[in-house]
């Protein structure tokens, strides 16, 4: 069986997912959808997808040369799932992930929304190795945050091995992505200052079990590559640091680096992820450094690099196999994504 997947938004994580699911063998992408007449639109032709739009944007983008299959509601009709990767915050003029999800009830089509959208939103967020089991079958589940993602990829296998009794995390948060020019602190250090920050619930969302017991903060910096985590986890259990190593090598979607070896930087782990030949450079695992992760007085310390472009984007492949039922089994979909998309484990 293979599921015909449409992809609403071909942006930073769009373009992304849909190179994703096309490198599957259970899974076809049968259209993505522009509002504008980007550059990104003639990738996505070049590429094969058929591109589609909003029914009075239609001559925009012929005027462009930029061939268009049809409206956007003609992909949506069409599509077993549509991953909806529509910016979260609504811009003048724009939609909203809300405004969409009423036109896919309508249409009686699944869909997956991003992290931009709140958890509301469909009652259902989704890890792939937290909760897969909670989206097998169901109609709408949102892939959380690049920043949550990262934070439940290593909390949740120690979680598991160890028990938390509390989580005290630092999210440093890129200003900008590499291709925007128009947001970001540019010669400031600008906090986040709400506190706790969004993030200690959203993992809640994955991992019921830490309810309560997750506390975050963020603060935003005038880079543009990557966010990095300091973590201290209160374990359980007593664990020692090759116990905790051992626990993270066993993980999926977790690598190390080490300062000693020169990675010192998310400077030289994006460079790790080039030299490793991944499209685009990315870095779909979270980067945790081997050398300063320690255990005092029964509390984890360690750090983590979050390439925030590219983390959600397995996620999304896994979303789609257990929203549509492909597979049951979250270990088996991991794997299977991962093979595809050449991801180690």
């Amino acid at each position: 069986m293979s599921v015909k997947v449409a992809i609403n938004g071909y942006g930073t994580i769009g373009k992304r997912v849909a190179d994703a699911v096309s490198r599957q063998d259970d899974m076809k992408v049968i259209g993505v959808v522009k509002t504008r007449p980007t550059h990104e639109a003639g990738l996505a032709l070049g590429k094969g997808f058929k591109l589609y739009v909003a029914k009075d944007g239609v001559q925009a983008f012929r005027d462009a040369g930029l061939e268009v299959a049809g409206p956007a509601e003609d992909l949506f009709r069409a599509a077993d799932i549509i991953v909806d990767c529509t910016p979260g915050k609504k811009k003048e003029g724009g939609t909203t992930g809300e405004d969409y999800k009423k036109v896919y009830e309508a249409l009686g089509k699944k869909a997956i929304f991003q992290g931009g959208e709140k958890h509301r939103l469909t009652g259902l967020s989704f890890n792939s190795a937290a909760n897969y089991s909670d989206s097998v079958g169901k109609g709408y589940s949102r892939v959380v945050s690049c920043n949550t993602t990262g934070l439940c990829r290593t909390l949740y296998p120690i979680h598991k091995a160890f028990g938390i009794e509390s989580v005290m995390a630092v999210m440093v948060r890129r200003g900008a992505d590499p291709g925007d020019s128009k947001s970001g602190p540019i010669n400031a250090i600008e906090p986040e200052v709400k506190v706790p920050s969004h993030h200690g619930p959203d993992v809640e969302t994955c991992i019921p079990e830490m309810k309560d017991k997750i506390k975050t903060m963020a603060v935003k910096v005038p880079t543009t590559i990557m966010h990095l985590h300091q973590v201290a986890v209160k374990l359980k259990k007593a664990a020692s640091v090759q116990d905790v190593v051992q626990v993270w090598e066993g993980a999926p979607r977790v690598m190390f680096v080490n300062a000693k070896d020169g990675v010192k930087s998310t400077a030289q782990v994006m460079e790790v992820a080039r030299d490793m030949g991944r499209d685009r450079g990315d870095l779909y695992e979270i980067a945790v450094w081997k050398d300063g992760i320690n255990v005092a007085d029964g509390t984890l310390y360690y750090t983590q690099a979050i390439h925030q472009e590219s983390d959600v984007v397995p996620e999304n492949v896994d979303c789609i196999r257990a929203v549509c039922g492909l597979e049951k089994d979250g270990a088996k979909s991991v794997a299977k994504t991962n093979k595809a998309m050449g991801i180690r484990k």
